[in-house]
């Protein structure tokens, strides 16, 4: 026999016995409950096909109900499962933001990455065959160490670029005078003059300034949606307290139990339960805003002229030009290098004599800028600037997102109770459930936060021990809001530069007045005087290097004209 038979007969044998002969007793009906119970997924065996007396509820209240023991701890969890998934079907936007972006932002860095090296490989080969061949691994290794960094990698830009022009400064240095021998030591010298004589030009001054921005922002921002993704996804995954469950299961399923399985909540009533069932998730609204203002900030940068693909498209023309500075000045720089290392000694003869033409007869194949590099998949070059304008069309989309996740975590409840399928709605304010019967709300609604749930009516709230896993995700925002701020005035955060170049003092724009242009500068010095014992070995280098230099302003021209277009 179903428990609630026995409550049914104790309480109506003693009715009966109280009432007059002749009393017309009619106990009211369960048939609507048990058919909204049923169309939950039921079984219809723990309900009573008429009230019951309702002293063995915890939760609702201990009047006559439809309501049995095994019912109310059925109900009181389904209350908590439709809870869970209310808060993960409100946050789904915010969510679906951060995931859905983060993925497109990532595929295209990383495609564009890939293209810029294939680009330079295919028009170094073009232009300087197998002396670039010989030498490849310093560009392959730039090329690893910028998609280190870029995946998180503890690369410091600037001084991986400072290593990429040293060490082209030693290789060409070789190339340039192969009629003598160079050791380590001597090597290491050379290098050590890079910053004092300039040889490749302004291009790498220029090109680290724009690097490290371009990169730093790219990294930072897509580092930025991981993090607001990684965040949403764990806030959203809420588990209530016991005061919570208790609270939605007399808001959501109380009414069942007095008999009135249609009438919904009232408006203001839910708004005080999820007010307390979401106080923590309301206190990182805070640090989710500034959040949000810092991923505006850097997105701006991607779309300024420090953007990562204006820098990363041409950077093989940046690196042919400045190979061609140095081909330019190579007499004057070898002669200064020699005049602070020391004379080197004279190669063997017979590899000088092979050296020279070797390394320089056939040094300078002009590259045709109409043979654009294509990619592994044997699309052009042209379809990432397409991808890229749609880059910058999903830039000014996401900006836009952004802005509307402001506040979510604040206006979830707001958000719940204005569903239709949740509550009565703000326009029925006499005909909801107020947690006791049909009838209007009478307290008055709590302010968002959880120290403002002390004196919350519907849930009991404990204000002095805030929930430690939302206080993990406000702290993972304010560090990423760090960097980001970082980011956006050109600093890495790992890597705070202290030279005056990119310290990102002033406006934070990356824009200076000497380095904003896109010209480059070409340094032309004078020919130093050559003293008369060193006569033959410079004049035969001079030889060299005018012989080389119709074909170097070919090739700059090309390479110029390429970079203007």
């Amino acid at each position: 026999m179903p428990s609630w038979i026995g409550a049914v007969i104790l309480p109506l044998s003693g009715l009966l016995l109280s009432l007059p002969a002749g009393a017309d007793v009619k106990a009211r009906s369960c048939g609507e409950v048990r058919q909204a119970y049923g169309a939950k997924g039921f079984s219809l065996a723990d309900i009573p096909y008429q009230e019951i007396a309702g002293e063995h509820l915890r939760i609702c209240p201990q009047e006559y109900t439809c309501c049995t023991t095994e019912m109310e701890d059925k109900l009181s969890q389904q209350s908590k499962l439709e809870f869970e998934n209310l808060v993960e079907e409100t946050s789904h936007f915010v969510r679906t933001t951060f995931v859905s972006r983060h993925k497109k932002f990532d595929e295209f860095f990383r495609e564009l990455l890939e293209n810029a090296e294939k680009s330079l490989n295919d028009m170094f080969v073009r232009t300087y065959g197998m002396l670039y061949m010989q030498n490849s691994e310093v560009f392959q290794d730039l090329f690893t160490e910028l998609k280190r960094y870029y995946t998180g990698g503890n690369v410091n830009l600037e001084e991986m670029l400072n290593d990429f022009w040293a060490r082209l400064l030693e290789r060409m240095f070789q190339l340039i005078n192969p009629q003598y021998h160079f050791s380590e030591d001597y090597l290491e010298c050379v290098s050590k003059y890079t910053d004092q004589l300039k040889p490749f030009g302004d291009v790498p001054r220029k090109l680290k300034i724009q690097v490290t921005r371009a990169f730093i922002a790219a990294r930072t921002f897509v580092q930025g949606l991981t993090v607001g993704r990684e965040v949403a996804n764990r806030v959203s995954k809420v588990s209530p307290t016991p005061g919570c469950i208790r609270a939605l299961m007399k808001m959501l399923y109380c009414p069942y139990c007095r008999g009135l399985p249609t009438v919904r909540p009232c408006n203001n009533y839910c708004l005080n339960v999820m007010k307390g069932c979401l106080a923590n998730q309301a206190d990182l609204d805070t640090e989710w805003n500034l959040f949000i203002d810092a991923m505006l900030l850097v997105a701006e940068r991607l779309e300024g002229p420090f953007n990562i693909e204006s820098v990363m498209d041409p950077i093989d023309v940046k690196i042919s030009e400045a190979i061609m500075n140095m081909q330019e000045n190579s007499m004057q720089v070898s002669a200064k290098v020699f005049q602070g290392c020391g004379q080197p000694k004279p190669a063997p003869a017979l590899r000088s004599a092979r050296s020279a033409p070797e390394n320089f007869n056939t040094r300078f194949r002009p590259y045709n800028p109409e043979e654009r590099p294509t990619t592994a998949a044997g699309t052009s070059l042209d379809r990432l600037r397409i991808v890229w304008r749609t880059m910058q069309h999903s830039v000014t989309d996401i900006k836009e997102k952004l802005k509307l996740s402001k506040k979510v975590w604040s206006a979830l409840p707001y958000t719940i109770c204005k569903d239709e399928s949740v509550t009565a709605g703000t326009s029925n304010e006499e005909e909801c459930w107020n947690g006791h019967s049909k009838a209007r709300y009478l307290p008055e609604i709590m302010n968002d936060g959880l120290t403002n749930q002390i004196n919350n009516p519907e849930v009991d709230v404990d204000i002095t021990r805030p929930d430690t896993f939302i206080r993990q995700q406000i702290m993972a925002l304010r560090v990423m809001t760090n960097k980001l701020k970082n980011a956006y005035n050109g600093n890495d955060v790992n890597f705070q530069d202290t030279s005056d170049e990119s310290s990102g003092s002033g406006s934070g724009s990356g824009c200076m007045d000497e380095v904003c242009p896109t010209e480059f500068e070409f340094v032309t010095t004078e020919a130093p005087a050559v003293d008369p014992d060193r006569r033959e070995v410079d004049s035969s280098a001079a030889q060299l290097g005018h012989s080389l230099l119709s074909g170097s302003l070919v090739c700059i021209a090309l390479a110029w004209q390429r970079l203007c277009r």
